[in-house]
Parts: C-alpha cells; structure tokens; sequence
C-alpha cells in the first residue's frame, strides 16, 4: 500500500463501545478517524469535558481525529436555523480540541432538489463558513440522499456557489439516488478534499468496497494519482447504534446475502480488508 495513503474510519461502526472502537481501530492498523458516535453519544451532544477526556484518551492510544462526522446539515430546510447553527459551533470548538482538519456537513433536506430553496441553502451553508471562519477547520460538503446536494449537479453547485466548502465523495450514496459515480467523480474531482469508502449495489444494498457498481478501485487509482491521500471507511455492513438516526429513508440496506456478518466488528474488519485488497493493487 502506497505509504502516502491515511486511513479513517468511522469507528463507531465497529463498536458502540469507545474503547472497543479504539482496538478495532489499531488492531486493524487505522490511525484516524472521523468521529461521530462515542459511547453512544453523538460528537453533537458530547460535553466539553467529555471533548477533553475522549481527546486525551485517543492520544494515548496514539490515534488521531481527521475530521468530525457531524450531523451539521441534517435538519429540515423550513427547521429553526438557530439552535442548529449553535450545535454546530461547539463541534467546531471540539475539532480544535481534537486537532482535526476537517469538519462533514450536509446540505439539508426537504427541499426535493428545488430551485426555489437554493438561496436558503447557501445562505445556511455560509453562516456555517462565517462560524468557522479562523478556526482552521475546513468544512466539507458530503453527498447525501435527500438533501439539496444529492447529485453531482447541485453538489458543484453548491461547491462553486460557497467556496469556502469542500466535497467529501461517497460512492454509495450517488448510487442510492441514481447518479453514476464515474461522470460524478470526473464533475467534482477538483473539489473533493477526501473520499468516503463506501460501495452500493444498483439496487442500493452496501457492499465492501470493490463489489459493488461504485467503480471505487478505478476513482481511488485517479485520485491517488492526482495527489490525494485520505479516504475515511464508512462501512454500512451492519446495523450499529445510530444508524436509524443516520438514515433519513430506507434504502440503504446493510447486511444482506453473502454479505452478512456475525458481529459489527466482523463487518468493520470486512470492510477494512477489502479496502486493503484495493489498495494494495496500485
């Protein structure tokens, strides 16, 4: 594997135990994650001494927080902005405690893709940049069902519309609302700042990576190639502790056929390996 590569992951997927998370986490050779749930609790939720103990602990362990996996952006469009906006700059305050570069946000639901909620939408996405301007957090925009950007066209949208913000990739979720992943990929390229690993069938089902339509071998090779070195492992394999919260429909179906695990770890190392198996090929 190309020693330039970093690898992330959620690690509350192979765990909803933190310490559990930290030994998949190292026995797996993984040293950043993109932290989202601990304990249970979700990072939007966590105290400030809670940041602080859950910081050192991670320290100590030799292990690193590449970007915080908020829920930021995940509310209805017509929802009071607010407290929303509040929630947000605490994160920020614990992705300086953490020491993480980057931040995922979303781009709100409700607004079926219509034109007559982008205003709002980057109006939204703005105050975020305006919170977290001098912070040193760059704030990334992922893909995601439902919301406004959840195909290539609205996403470079918003990324040329607020350029403060940079993309997150995520295979699965262009394949779970129609879009092909190649000619998304050869749109966003140029605005990605990382890559979630995370592959889908044609009917939706998550799979590992490389067995799904997600053509993630081939996007990995080209963004390698152009520089890149930070991809985050969102697995999907099984159910875990929040995942009903993540999941704003039904159609990412985890745990099907040969792809059914014993255990939420069994699924993360699953997911590990075959992200490996691709790796290893360049």
């Amino acid at each position: 594997m190309n020693n330039n590569i970093k690898l992330s992951a959620f690690a509350d997927e192979a765990s909803i135990s933190f310490d559990e998370q930290i030994i998949a986490m190292k026995e797996n050779g993984i040293d950043f994650l993109e932290i989202r749930g601990v304990d249970g609790t979700n990072i939007s939720d966590l105290s400030a001494g809670q940041v602080q103990m859950v910081g050192k602990k991670l320290r100590d362990n030799g292990l690193a927080v590449w970007s915080i996996g908020s829920p930021s952006g995940k509310i209805d469009i017509k929802d009071d902005f607010k407290p929303h906006l509040d929630n947000f700059k605490r994160m920020v305050e614990a992705a300086n405690v953490f020491g993480a570069p980057c931040f995922r946000l979303f781009s709100f639901y409700g607004t079926d893709g219509k034109p007559e909620y982008r205003d709002e939408v980057m109006l939204r996405l703005s105050r975020f940049c305006e919170a977290a301007k001098g912070s040193g957090v760059i704030l990334c925009h992922e893909n995601e069902k439902e919301i406004y950007g959840d195909n290539a066209e609205r996403c470079l949208e918003i990324l040329k519309a607020v350029p403060e913000i940079r993309g997150i990739f995520d295979p699965a979720n262009f394949i779970q609302c129609g879009v092909k992943t190649l000619p998304a990929w050869e749109m966003l390229s140029p605005y990605i700042e990382y890559i979630h690993i995370k592959d889908a069938l044609t009917d939706g089902k998550v799979v590992p990576a490389g067995f799904g339509i997600g053509n993630i071998q081939q996007i990995l090779k080209q963004y390698i190639a152009n520089g890149g070195t930070v991809m985050t492992l969102e697995p999907h394999l099984s159910s875990f502790d929040g995942l009903g919260e993540l999941e704003h429909d039904e159609k990412s179906v985890v745990g099907q056929g040969e792809f059914k695990y014993p255990t939420q770890r069994a699924a993360f190392d699953s997911a590990v390996n075959a992200l490996k198996d691709i790796l290893n090929k360049f």
